[in-house]
Formats: C-alpha cells, sequence, structure tokens
C-alpha cells in the first residue's frame, strides 16, 4: 500500500518519470497514488492509505495513465483510512519478499518449470535484498508470462499482446526515460559478450540458446534474459535472472 501524497523513491517506481498521470485534473507522476495507479493498470495489485484528517478520504481514487498517443488508460484505486479496515487488508494480502531466494519458488504459468525451480536463478551477494528491486522482477516476469498468452488461435498476437508490447518493449532514451522495459542488446554487446549471452538450452543440454533480449531493473542493475522472438508454438525460456552480464 501508499500513502497518496508522498513522493516515491526511484528504486521503488516502477513508472517513469515522464509518464503522464493525473487524478481528478492534477498531476500525481512521482506520487505513490502515480505509482498504484501505475502498478494497477499493469497487472500489479496495490492500494492506498490515506491519513485523516486529510483531503484523500474517498474511494475509489481515480487515476487517468495519459499516453503518448493521447489515450487515457483509467484504473480506480481502493484507498483506506479506517483502521480497522486497513487492518484486514493487510491480514489478508499475501506476504511480502523477504529475499532474492524466494523468487526462485514462485511459479509463473507458462514460463519454463527450470525457471519454477529457481535452478537458473542467480541473485546477487550484494548488495543486500531490496525489496522494491525483487517486486519488479516478479512484475518482469508476469508480464512475460502475459506476453507469451496474447496469442490467438491462428499463432497471432492479439490486441492485449500489440499493447503490452507497445508499452514494454518500446520506450524513450535519451529524454529522461529509462527506456523500455525489455530491450535487446547493443551490437556491440552482442560481439562483445557473446558467450556470456549464450545459455545451455534448458529443454535440451546439447543445444544452447544465444538470449540478448532482457528485462531490466536499474536499482541495483539486474537482468532477466530470455528466447526471442517470443512466439505462439515456442516455449518462452527465461534463461537467466541475475546481476547484468555485459558491463
Amino acid at each position: 500500500m501508499a500513502q497518496p501524497a508522498r513522493a516515491v523513491r526511484e528504486d521503488l517506481r516502477s513508472h517513469q518519470p515522464d509518464d503522464w498521470l493525473e487524478c481528478n485534473g492534477n498531476i500525481v507522476t512521482d506520487t505513490a497514488v502515480g505509482e498504484a495507479a501505475w502498478c494497477c493498470l499493469n497487472g500489479i495489485e496495490r492500494g492506498l492509505v490515506s491519513l485523516t484528517p486529510s483531503n484523500w478520504l474517498f474511494s475509489p481514487v481515480p487515476v487517468d495513465w495519459v499516453l503518448d498517443t493521447g489515450a487515457r488508460k483509467t484504473v480506480d484505486i481502493a484507498n483506506h483510512w479506517d483502521p480497522a479496515a486497513i487492518e484486514a487488508v493487510l491480514q489478508a494480502a499475501a506476504p511480502l519478499l523477504a529475499s532474492w531466494k524466494q523468487i526462485g519458488g514462485l511459479g509463473h504459468g507458462s514460463l519454463h518449470p527450470d525457471y519454477v525451480r529457481g535452478g537458473r536463478i542467480r541473485p546477487p551477494e550484494r548488495p543486500s535484498f531490496v525489496s522494491g528491486a525483487a517486486q519488479r522482477l516478479i512484475f518482469i516476469l508476469e508480464t512475460l508470462n502475459r506476453f507469451k498468452s496474447c496469442f490467438d488461435a491462428d499463432g497471432q498476437r492479439t490486441p492485449a499482446g500489440h499493447e503490452i508490447y507497445q508499452d514494454f518493449f518500446t520506450g524513450r532514451k535519451g529524454d529522461g526515460g529509462r527506456g523500455a522495459l525489455f530491450s535487446d542488446s547493443s551490437a556491440n554487446e552482442k560481439s562483445k559478450f557473446e558467450a556470456e549471452l549464450t545459455f545451455v538450452h534448458p529443454a535440451n543440454g546439447s543445444k544452447t540458446l544465444f538470449c540478448p533480449w532482457h528485462g531490466k531493473v536499474q536499482t541495483p542493475q539486474l537482468r532477466v534474459h530470455f528466447s526471442s522472438p517470443v512466439r505462439a508454438d515456442e516455449p518462452l525460456y527465461v534463461v537467466y535472472v541475475g546481476p547484468k552480464i555485459t558491463k
């Protein structure tokens, strides 16, 4: 949960500082309201907690995410200020992650079972566990899982799949944004780190997979490398979760 009025630390923020998020005509980018809205719009359950007295004693809290095209995505976020109601929500919530190793015990639908068993996760030894980074790793994996399921009976990407691709596989660089959540390694990185980006095939140990495509966590610098392109008729293999390789 999050308190509406406070700004969000960069290492705990999933949305970008130049995303346009507004509530009742007011910009809420880089606040807890904006972060909660972005998460809810992208499949991460979030709610808000408000102090009393305050100007935030209403629920739900409506937020619009204004895209570069001018289109709007709208979400209503549950907001709580009564102590009994907050306690009930917290009791019903799933426990927070407390270590990197816990990520390996989580299942992610259509992702390869080698990932579910956690055998290919290489959690960073340093720095110490960062809850925000762990949550972003989970979001990356859940987004891949959703993307893998977005194909119709003819193997074509569905409108929901096109939306995920547009939102997370394309992005702005050089204008203050952090770029796309998922991206391909550069030509220089592919050449310099070819061996490091080549992994044993999870389903056939006599083969290898070259996996330069990756999801990104910025603080600390963690990467999720996976097989590409993502197709309807082929498994999606997550081959590496750990510190950035190409450095």
